[in-house]
């Protein structure tokens, strides 16, 4: 299965997407023993429409074009999951023998309401809201430890 982590708008370099980077990396390195084929990010420029609702669509239809799998949407309104439990849901998953999963970054106006509606899960970080370059760290952070979890590796401590 592969783990893809979509976001809308550029990340800027310095030491947050080294930060990223470096996630990334641990999660593929130890995701590929358990049959995580992959773990990748995409990046999708925020739209320029003048209309919020408009830039959500259009946002929504690029994210449309680049998921693949179940996808799972951030959003400080959705379901707040424990890290244990976030695995475990990945690893069904992958049991299940889907092909991917998607975790979806939207812009800064938000999530298109009919993509929530498409969603597998809206997932939560906190009812905080968190500026889009430490999400990105945070959801390859979250998908290594998941995997760790899988694994049985000692990171993940409770």
């Amino acid at each position: 299965m592969r783990l893809i982590v979509v976001a809308v708008g550029r990340a800027k370099a310095g030491p947050e997407s080294e930060l990223a980077a470096r996630y990334q990396e641990r999660a593929a390195k130890a995701g590929k023993g358990l049959g995580f084929r992959a773990v990748e990010t995409l990046t999708l420029d925020e739209s320029r429409l003048t209309d919020a609702a408009a830039r959500k669509g259009e946002e929504a239809a690029a994210i449309r074009r680049a998921r693949a799998g179940r996808l799972i949407l951030l959003d400080e309104r959705g379901k707040s999951l424990g890290s244990a439990d976030f695995a475990a849901l990945l690893g069904r998953w992958k049991d299940a023998s889907e092909d991917a999963a998607t975790l979806v970054i939207g812009g800064p106006d938000g999530l298109d309401p009919a993509l929530r509606a498409e969603a597998d899960l809206v997932l939560s970080f906190g009812a905080m809201t968190w500026p889009h370059q430490l999400v990105r760290i945070m959801a390859l952070e979250q998908l290594y430890r998941a995997v760790t979890i899988l694994a049985g590796h000692p990171y993940h401590r409770v």
